[in-house]
């Protein structure tokens, strides 16, 4: 199966690292997907809102932050994922 290099935020040039600083900001980290999704920053730059309303509380959720990492764990797990 083909993957997609993540970019790092070692790696990251001063846009993306622009947008690390600001999903940080609003996630406490950068998940994964964020880090493939900077392959195309005018893309991550729409995403992020909308990752972060999946990701944290509030914002129309009804799941707690800590049930929603405790699906996307279990996710991981049974799709073969190391995450």
């Amino acid at each position: 199966m083909s993957r997609i290099e993540m970019i790092q935020p070692e790696e990251a040039d001063a846009d993306v690292a622009r947008i690390y600083e600001a999903t940080t900001a609003m996630l406490g980290r950068v998940p994964h997907s964020m880090r493939v999704l900077a392959k195309t920053p005018h893309v991550a730059k729409a995403m992020l809102p909308f990752i972060a309303t999946l990701q944290r509380e509030g914002g129309g959720s009804v799941l707690k932050t800590k049930v929603k990492e405790m699906v996307v764990i279990k996710t991981s797990h049974l799709n073969g994922c190391a995450y």
